[in-house]
């Protein structure tokens, strides 16, 4: 009998902060995307397009990439405001070697990967190992990201992108069996991380600090590495996104580039039922959170309604989801 109780211990402390295959709250969400679709389609028969969805589809890629770095963020319950403005000086960096220094776009794209993983790096290295509050260190490097960025621009649009960057865009030559690269780069990120989260230590020692950053470290944990390397692998995964940003749109790159990003990632985190308190979320949640806000995005624009609608919609998402995570946080403390 003495020797099963440990062993039941554990066993209740790894399915505590494991989540399930799909979470409750992600089903929501399948559900609710599903029938704005079939709203959408019903209003507008376009919105189910070939075209529509492999675009909607595209614009998703991008933000998906930043939603899922930010929920290994937000799990360890830390936060980045800095993503846009990294993912402004990855692609004014791919705009200005392709452009202006006749780089190939997959050479600029490593660059990019590049800078985005050492400016990750510099806010994961300050929250880690420098223990500044996270909120307060990526609001600094995010006026210090945009000031470079801005150097890059030097005040003027960058014109004359390759037509190669077409590869990562949303047209024919972007496309796999009509299905967009860009969101097949998104499935791969969101397969890995979701692998690596359940059943990889390192991804459940990422559970372990958001849920109790002081027992994780008594149990053995390497807090800091693993805080530094959320931050690094966002930095990756938003160096990856701008590459994606620029392979559609027109050939020309303006200091607006990334603007509200990290707003859009943090919606997509929070939506998806990631805790904004640390110690809980899925990369599968962050994903559907995405597609849900880009739905809204595309149905807004499709129905020619006003803007701020999307703005208006998102908002009270986010702020029932956030309601949904504070009940279920008081009613297991109430078990407890």
């Amino acid at each position: 009998m003495t020797s099963t109780a440990p062993e039941a211990t554990r066993a209740s402390v790894r399915g505590r902060s494991l989540p399930p295959l799909v979470t409750g709250q992600e089903l929501i969400l399948i559900v609710i995307v599903a029938a704005l679709w079939v709203l959408l389609a019903i209003s507008n028969p376009g919105f189910l397009s070939p075209f529509s969805i492999q675009s909607m589809l595209w614009r998703l890629a991008p933000i998906g990439l930043i939603a899922i770095g930010m929920t290994l963020i937000i799990i360890t319950a830390g936060i980045d405001i800095s993503v846009a403005a990294i993912l402004m000086v990855c692609a004014a960096s791919i705009a200005k070697l392709t452009a202006e220094g006749g780089w190939p776009f997959w050479l600029a794209t490593l660059v990019s990967l590049v800078l985005g993983t050492a400016m990750g790096a510099l806010n994961g290295f300050f929250v880690s190992y420098g223990r500044v509050p996270a909120i307060v260190i990526t609001f600094g490097t995010a006026n210090l990201f945009k000031f470079v960025g801005y150097r890059i621009f030097d005040s003027n649009v960058i014109t004359g992108l390759p037509s190669e960057r077409s590869i990562l865009g949303p047209g024919p030559e972007g496309q796999v069996f009509g299905v967009p690269i860009a969101f097949l780069i998104l499935v791969a990120a969101l397969v890995f991380f979701w692998y690596y989260l359940r059943n990889f230590p390192g991804g459940r020692h990422i559970y372990a600090i958001g849920d109790d950053e002081s027992a994780a470290a008594l149990a053995g944990v390497n807090v800091r590495g693993r805080i530094f390397l959320a931050y690094l692998v966002t930095g990756l995964l938003v160096g990856l996104a701008a590459a994606i940003t620029i392979g559609g749109g027109t050939a020309n790159l303006d200091q607006s580039v990334g603007k509200g990003t990290e707003l859009m990632a943090i919606a997509a985190t929070v939506i998806g039922g990631t805790s904004i308190l640390g110690g809980r979320g899925s990369v599968l949640g962050c994903v559907l959170g995405a597609l849900l806000v880009q739905t809204v995005a595309s149905g807004v624009t499709q129905l020619r309604l006003p803007s701020q609608l999307s703005d208006l919609f998102v908002g009270a998402f986010i702020i029932i989801a956030v309601g949904a995570d504070i009940l279920r946080r008081r009613n297991r403390r109430a078990e407890l």
